[in-house]
């Protein structure tokens, strides 16, 4: 595999990608963007900063990019709508200078709450002004979070300490983690008009991009405190320079800024209660190095076929958390990919119900598991990058509902599909053993118990004598070896459905001789 190296990273980090067998290493610091779409024409990732961008043409010049690594947390140079319809995965390296952004954060709060950055000027000016510099206090106060990362996360743990109730937004936080980290789980609405300090840990997109607007200044409380060290852009700065001055936002802080730097005549420079800095979030020398040896470590996770972290445009979870789900992602995967053969024509919903205790974990990667696999049979070049895309693009919707309890089971993931004439299939499956092997053990509300491990003949018959050994003549005749069934009787409706573990798959003649027994309603060959 080919590494690009675009920027300067860590040399530790770089020396890490070398170390890897089979890994070759372009370094090309300061390529062109003309350089850069022939360097990219045969390689597998590239790392970078802030320097090189990674567009759409870039992107489309690099046939065999997998993996785009940032080592630092803003991705404005990367195209990455770009990157998700090629299936590109989209890093950054949050956790190594997580510290360094939420203690700088923090930093800006406190600078917002006592004007030590004020009266520390004044006094340098010669001047003792006690009482034109009376501050506020952050305990008891509302700090509402916009971006429930690492960083974000961090930014809640110090203001717990100091005694502020939290409320964090972010499209991916769960209840759960919401709870595990003591906060509450909020709109963005409600951090808006509630919080008496906003903070924003957020990456610049076009839903993210003047996120706090004039609109949305008009509607917090009087007096409110607002402090962005993630990405400039995310706040309008000329609605926040109108609240600053009108006293609607009693104080700001910003370390990053929409044009950078801002110029020399910038309003933003003149307003007293506003701190600026100058683009420090990543700057201490622990973080510089650990996103080198990060975004190197990441990548190389990624490109070996481990678990990914820090994607951007895929569920990435914390070490432990994906521990804990990965279980369950092949039986996804294999679940999708069952419910994809055995579906009607015309499907136009997928419905993904989580029983049990797997509802207490973040189920989204499994989510996205279970669309990888109902796309294998049927698009090229699928991944969790862009399976969700490509499922919306055919017109399906895709639903997640979670239930605590199963009356059969203890945990029990299930895929239903719904085309548009109101036909369902539905196909459930579990985990089971000490190695916890996934299997189905629910078709259509039967009980069975099948590998997923397999080729498989599904059949729904009249429950009447001779079928199994129908079915074992005409495999046998075949040359397929049946290497286990399952069998579910519905004495009220007088079918059956069985299923045939098979070590390889029928012939045509087969299934036809199959499909024309006259006991034998419905059959599917599936392939998993």
């Amino acid at each position: 595999m080919k590494i690009l190296v675009a920027d300067r990273i860590s040399p530790i980090g770089v020396d890490l990608f070398k170390s890897e067998e089979g890994f070759e290493v372009i370094e090309a610091y300061g390529s062109t963007p003309e350089q850069l779409l022939e360097i990219v024409k045969d390689v597998d990732a590239i790392a970078l900063r802030s320097d090189t961008r990674v567009t759409a043409e870039v992107v489309a010049a690099a046939p065999k990019l997998k993996v785009v690594g940032r080592a630092g947390v803003g991705v404005d140079n990367i195209d990455i709508e770009a990157a998700t319809d090629a299936g590109v995965i989209v890093m950054n390296t949050p956790t190594g200078n997580t510290l360094a952004t939420a203690e700088l954060t923090f930093t800006h709060m406190l600078a917002g709450t006592r004007p030590i950055v004020q009266a520390s000027a004044s006094m340098t000016a010669g001047r003792w002004d006690r009482k034109l510099y009376t501050g506020s206090e952050l305990n008891g106060k509302t700090l509402g979070v916009l971006g429930m990362g690492r960083i974000g996360a961090e930014v809640a743990k110090r203001a717990q300490a100091f005694n502020m109730t939290v409320l964090g937004y972010d499209p991916y936080l769960t209840e759960s983690r919401a709870k595990a980290l003591g906060v509450t789980l909020s709109t963005l609405d409600q951090v808006i008009e509630n919080a008496d300090y906003i903070t924003t840990h957020m990456p610049l997109t076009a839903d993210t991009k003047h996120m706090l607007n004039a609109d949305a200044f008009s509607r917090m409380k009087d007096g409110v405190r607002v402090f962005n060290c993630a990405r400039g852009g995310i706040i309008d700065e000329a609605a926040l320079i109108e609240a600053l001055n009108s006293g609607k936002v009693a104080a700001a802080g910003l370390d990053v800024y929409e044009d950078e730097p801002p110029a020399a005549d910038s309003p933003l420079r003149q307003i007293e209660n506003l701190v600026l800095t100058p683009h420090l979030g990543a700057s201490t020398q622990e973080a510089q190095e650990n996103v080198g040896i990060d975004v190197a470590k990441q990548m190389i996770e990624a490109l070996k076929g481990e678990m990914v972290r820090n994607a951007l445009n895929m569920p990435s979870l914390d070490p432990k958390a994906l521990a804990q789900i990965a279980p369950y992602l092949t039986l996804g995967e294999k679940l999708g990919t069952f419910s994809q053969q055995l579906a009607p024509e015309g499907v136009e919903k997928i419905t993904i119900r989580y029983f049990g205790k797997i509802t207490e974990l973040d189920t989204l990667p499994l989510s996205y598991a279970i669309q990888r696999g109902y796309l294998r049979e049927i698009s090229d070049n699928v991944n969790d990058v862009n399976a969700p895309k490509k499922i919306a693009r055919l017109g399906i919707e895709t639903e997640q509902v979670k239930s605590s309890a199963h009356a059969e089971f203890t945990e029990l993931v299930e895929v239903q599909v719904t085309s548009k004439s109101g036909k369902t299939r539905t196909i459930g499956g579990t985990l089971v053993g000490k190695n916890q092997s996934p299997r189905i053990v629910t078709i259509d509300g039967h009980s069975v118990e099948v590998s997923t491990d397999a080729t498989l003949l599904v059949l729904k018959n009249k429950d009447v004598p001779g079928i199994v050994g129908f079915i074992g003549v005409t495999l046998g005749e075949d040359n397929v070896n049946i290497a286990n069934m399952s069998l579910s009787r519905d004495q009220g409706e007088g079918f059956a459905v069985s299923v045939f573990e098979l070590d390889s798959v029928p012939s045509e003649a087969a299934a036809k001789k199959i499909a024309e027994h006259t006991a034998i309603d419905k059959y599917r060959v599936i392939r998993l």
